[in-house]
């Protein structure tokens, strides 16, 4: 009941479902934060589903591919994507400490988060496009989705928290080891399944996940001084685009 209970939190925090009621319960904090993966294997599961229907239906190329760059972000409620441009506005201001952290609570969207932005569906169209027309391992956008939200959750457990961040909070004493333990369970089960599925091409999409997460997080980390729920939508949109590129690539 516990975990059942921790797993409506974790729908009504990271997805953008409608649901009946709000639950909330300060002492499964941590147990949500680790039921992350579990969020991006619905978000996966959904995109992969939506992929074949429109591909074995012979919709249009680019109509296909613009549905499928929206709908990870759509199904997500844009959380992930806000992260992204207001860590990206944030992070290339290069200004002192302080004024990067008003830039990143500040609502307004500036300059650099919409390059930035145009940059990132630039990219994600031209991969999803290349996914679609060739059409080969598409079960790996589930992979994308989980191992992204493995990282994050594994982030949020690990890293120093920015002054004010709502995680440092919501987790208080209740993170005990088993949680932590729990998204790397996940992704290691994932790397095993995505090799068995597609060979040395599966472990190559993840580890583009991966690297793309903790290249991009190890840069906002360092120039603002702590992770945040922005930090974490940065890294995670960068470590997915790095994903759906190798996977393009994978197409050849």
């Amino acid at each position: 009941m516990r975990y059942i209970k921790a797993f409506y939190m974790a729908l009504g925090m990271f997805m953008a479902i409608p649901l009946p009621f709000h639950i909330w319960d300060e002492k499964l904090a941590a147990v949500t934060v680790s039921l992350l993966p579990v969020v991006g294997l619905i978000i996966g599961a959904v995109w992969w589903g939506l992929s074949l229907f429109l591909i074995n239906f012979d919709f249009p190329v680019v109509m296909v591919s613009a549905v499928l760059v929206v709908i990870p972000f759509l199904v997500a409620g844009f959380i992930h994507l806000d992260g992204y441009m207001d860590t990206s506005d944030a992070m290339l201001s290069y200004r002192p400490l302080e004024d990067k952290l008003r830039i990143l609570k500040d609502p307004n969207v500036g300059a650099f988060a919409v390059v930035m932005l145009v940059i990132l569906f630039l990219l994600q169209f031209a991969a999803v496009y290349t996914i679609a027309d060739g059409g080969r391992y598409l079960a790996l956008l589930i992979a994308v989705c989980v191992v992204s939200r493995s990282c994050s959750a594994l982030a949020i457990f690990v890293l120093r928290h920015m002054p004010g961040s709502n995680y440092t909070a919501m987790l208080g004493e209740n993170t005990g080891g088993g949680v932590k333990v729990f998204p790397c369970i996940v992704m290691l089960a994932v790397i095993t399944l995505s090799f068995l599925y597609a060979g040395f091409s599966g472990i190559i999409v993840v580890a583009a996940v991966v690297l793309g997460y903790v290249i991009a997080m190890r840069k906002a980390y360092k120039a603002l001084s702590g992770v945040s729920g922005d930090l974490l939508g940065y890294s995670l949109v960068v470590g997915e685009v790095c994903g759906l590129i190798a996977l393009a690539l994978m197409q050849m």
